[in-house]
């Protein structure tokens, strides 16, 4: 039994070893890489890197024009179809002044929308658009509409999606709108935030199913 304890570790130091020495290898030819890089070559880098940040200033300039970074509500229903062609895509919380669950969304979104200068983030109150809640049948409030390359793509109605409960953290809802591919989202979109109410797996498959019909629905819709 000894021996083979022994032999167990002398595998287990020899794959170390060899796995290191592949990884000491590649360190290795991108160091070579490099140094084989002439003046020419790190020029064409270096004005590669400035046109990139260009491009990037540039397209962080047009969302700032075109009202991204914040968080404001339409006049009427025409802005929507407006700025849901000169955005790519769009968060729009549909809401009534009396309902006060929207003003949960408001929190949240107030905050969300200077994170994600990609996204225009917007409002608007149902009772100023009869005919876009009709053609998105928009019957519960809230409900957050996200709308890419525009077409409707999803739906957030009320908080069942985010746990269920109303006190569910930004980072939550932050996470629902990248499911959608409403913004660019940096964590693990397998699996929502842990927030202190959704860490059972029930719960998390619970808002996974949602989304999925949430999608279904709205490409139903689409059509």
């Amino acid at each position: 039994t000894v021996f083979c304890y022994l032999d167990m570790d002398q595998y287990v130091e020899k794959s170390v070893l060899s796995a290191t020495k592949v990884i000491e290898e590649q360190l290795d030819a991108e160091i070579e890489k490099l140094e084989r890089l002439d003046e020419d070559d790190l020029e064409k880098i270096r004005r590669k890197r400035i046109q990139q940040m260009k491009q990037a200033a540039a397209q962080k300039q047009e969302w700032i024009n075109n009202g991204h970074g914040k968080y404001e509500e339409l006049p009427s229903e025409k802005e929507f179809f407006d700025i849901s062609k000169k955005s790519y895509r769009v968060v729009c919380h549909f809401f009534r002044d009396t309902t006060m669950r929207c003003k949960i969304f408001d929190k949240h979104l107030t905050i969300i929308a200077p994170k994600h200068l990609e996204t225009r983030f917007v409002k608007i109150n149902v009772e100023r658009a009869p005919f876009l809640c009709d053609r998105l049948n928009i019957r519960i409030l809230p409900t957050i509409g996200i709308v890419v390359d525009s077409k409707t793509k999803a739906f957030i109605k009320g908080f069942d999606d985010l746990g269920g409960v109303d006190d569910f953290s930004t980072e939550m809802l932050e996470w629902r709108l990248g499911c959608s591919d409403a913004i660019t989202y940096s964590g693990n979109l397998l699996e929502p935030p842990s927030n202190g109410q959704t860490k059972d797996k029930s719960s998390v498959h619970r808002i996974q199913k949602t989304i999925k019909e949430s999608h279904l629905s709205s490409d139903e819709d689409d059509d």
